[in-house]
């Protein structure tokens, strides 16, 4: 699946960040970003970053394959890119904006006809609120809300998860194409574990407020009464360590919890691999990727049904949701309680670990460059063989020897997969009678359609075993 980046080969391709990988700060945001723009690169895009620069950082670097060039802080990135997009954005070929609260605002600094795809990994209207004076979060919110929908009124948006998608819909009001392209998942570092005796809870986190790990603790408090042989591994550093080290002390929890700080990648999945589950206790996400991370080593997660962990856990399946944060301790020893059961601990196992296979930063790297190429059309005034209808998608299945279906007769955005002897299309911007026109052009007689799932969206139209049934029609 590389029609896309096939595509792309050889033009010039812009993003804007405001940290790099190499950045002191660098968070899943950069990960996500680095990780599909690696790929780019490696089959022949040419890709190049702007972004902050930290002291002592050089101002211009290649990092696997991407041209990396660095000026300004924290808040200044944004008028160094501005002057730089006014210098030299016409010479790209498409311009991938990265919101990280604040936008770039790139079409105000670009040629009208410049193809712009903006990246949303989720609202940050809240943490505006958590982390600003009231003054400060109103400012926050007033540009990425009401400044940023104007400014990118005619652009594509690319967001990592429904949640994320539903959050811009309702909160920015933005009604501009939206098209969901997930976090990808490296493999674990490690090939096997076995999880430890006693009940064993890890968290992998940054430590930073709107993580809320002293809610966790909080609720620890209560559970170790009822479990007094829980342990709990919090990996992860950040400016919330030292008061969440004093609060682990005042609540009694100084032989249960273990702070471990930042850790290699295979550590982390050493100890993750003797947990019995994870947790996520935050007030939203873009996307849960310490749950996949989990979920690839068949560790469930017990996280709030807030976005992006709604997304990331399968429900009774891959790990637990609670509604609200004063039931959280509840739900944990229920869970615990569930997980004692050995055959049930590996079903959900089993299950965990095929949900994570479903991502992976090949599949992101090629759906975010279809989304480039749909942007790069749209500028261009190309004609679509079908009208978007935004945020409806549609599944089509039929055995693979009745027609050899191409991404070429298909949009960009439409994803093709095949499994267990059946070829299914995603196909973005269609409901059941669009798809039926579809299938009539490509000549499929055979075929079931039904509405697309947030599952669809986020791990392909043929992953239906994790999936809840759905009604067909032929």
């Amino acid at each position: 699946m590389t029609a896309n980046l096939d595509a792309l080969r050889g033009k010039r391709l812009l993003v804007l960040n405001w940290r790099d990988i190499r950045h002191s700060q660098a968070g899943g945001a950069e990960s996500y970003m680095h990780e599909i723009a690696r790929r780019w690169t490696a089959a022949g895009v040419r890709v190049t970053w702007f972004t902050a620069r930290e002291p002592g950082a050089p101002a211009r670097e290649i990092i696997d394959g991407i041209e990396t060039h660095r000026a300004g802080g924290p808040l200044c990135v944004y008028a160094h890119t501005a002057v730089r997009l006014l210098a030299t954005g016409a010479r790209f070929d498409a311009v991938l904006d990265c919101q990280n609260g604040i936008p770039f605002f790139a079409p105000l600094f670009l040629p009208r006809r410049s193809p712009v795809v903006q990246v949303i990994h989720h609202v940050h209207h809240d943490q505006f609120t958590t982390r600003f004076s009231p003054a400060v979060a109103a400012f926050g919110r007033f540009l990425e809300g009401t400044v940023a929908q104007k400014a990118y009124a005619r652009q594509t948006l690319s967001a990592v998860s429904p949640s994320t998608r539903q959050e811009i819909r309702s909160r920015l009001k933005i009604r501009t194409p939206i098209f969901v392209v997930p976090n990808g998942a490296k493999p674990p570092a490690v090939t096997g574990g076995r999880r430890g005796a006693d009940p064993r809870l890890v968290v992998v986190s940054r430590l930073v407020p709107h993580k809320r790990i002293d809610l966790l603790l909080n609720q620890l408090a209560s559970v170790v009464t009822e479990i007094p042989r829980l342990r709990v591994d919090i990996v992860g550093d950040g400016p919330e360590l030292l008061r969440l080290q004093r609060q682990a002390v005042v609540l009694g929890l100084s032989g249960t919890v273990v702070f471990h700080g930042y850790q290699p990648d295979h550590v982390r999945d050493e100890l993750l691999a003797r947990a019995w589950l994870t947790a996520s206790v935050s007030a939203a996400e873009g996307w849960g990727c310490a749950v996949i991370e989990a979920a690839g080593l068949g560790v469930p997660c017990l996280g709030l049904r807030v976005p992006g962990i709604r997304d990331s856990v399968l429900e009774g399946k891959t790990g637990w949701l609670v509604e609200s944060e004063r039931d959280f301790g509840a739900a944990l020893v229920t869970a615990v309680q569930q997980l004692s059961d050995k055959s049930e601990s590996d079903r959900i196992a089993g299950h965990c670990r095929e949900w994570a296979a479903c991502f992976t930063w090949e599949r992101s790297a090629e759906l975010l460059a279809g989304v480039v190429r749909t942007e790069i059309a749209t500028v261009r005034r190309r004609q679509q063989r079908r009208r978007a209808r935004s945020d409806i998608a549609a599944v089509v299945s039929f055995p693979s020897t009745e027609n050899p279906v191409r991404q070429e007769s298909l949009r960009c955005t439409d994803q093709i997969t095949h499994h267990n002897g059946q070829t299914s299309l995603l196909l973005v911007g269609c409901d059941e009678m669009g798809a039926q026109g579809v299938l009539a052009r490509l000549g499929i007689r055979d075929a079931r359609i039904r509405l697309a799932t947030r599952h669809d969206l986020l791990a392909g139209p043929a992953v239906r075993t994790l999936a809840a049934p759905a009604k067909v029609q032929t």
